[in-house]
């Protein structure tokens, strides 16, 4: 998808107000799920005649279940490591067009100080003056270190969902 002149480079950037990043983990021997949210964060979409480029910068201590107990226990070590390792970040620079208003970004996901690739398809509409970017990714929690589960209660994948309006930078 180009949505741009050949000629020009672009530069979107989420705007927070707008958008969310989410997450579900299977629990209870899969029979429940745990839901929960990210608050703070920020990205950016850079679209140009030398390549495409997205980043998803995520406040990892801004995380929100809705119980302050599992909140503090998913930001120790156990699982975030918040304090060593404050962001989630996904970088891709490896960004083609998938056909029908579908982006797929092939980058990495760094959580916890652990890095490992990740192959992403969003959907992509364009707005007046904005971009809409939607994607969910299943992400197994164990490559990150996360292999803490009283009991198996916890189960992998985890699905993470971001849907980000993008304006352009400077607007």
């Amino acid at each position: 998808m180009s949505l741009l002149s050949e000629q020009a480079t672009q530069r979107w950037v989420v705007d927070p107000a707008r958008s969310t990043v989410e997450f579900r983990v299977p629990n209870l021997w899969g029979l429940a799920t745990v839901a929960g949210r990210f608050s703070r964060f920020d990205g950016s979409y850079t679209d140009g005649p030398d390549g495409r480029a997205v980043e998803l910068v995520v406040d990892a201590a801004s995380l929100d279940t809705g119980n302050r107990r599992r909140d503090e226990h998913l930001r120790s070590s156990t699982f975030f490591d918040v304090e060593p390792h404050p962001h989630i970040r996904f970088s891709a620079n490896d960004v083609t067009d998938a056909g029908k208003g579908a982006l797929r970004m092939r980058g990495e996901l760094e959580v916890a100080g652990k890095s490992v690739p990740l192959l992403v398809e969003a959907r992509v509409r364009e707005l007046p003056g904005a971009l809409e970017v939607e994607t969910t990714a299943l992400v197994d929690q164990r490559r990150f270190g996360m292999t803490f589960s009283p009991l198996a209660m916890v189960r992998s994948p985890s699905t993470l969902h971001v849907k980000a309006r993008l304006t352009p930078s400077g607007h």
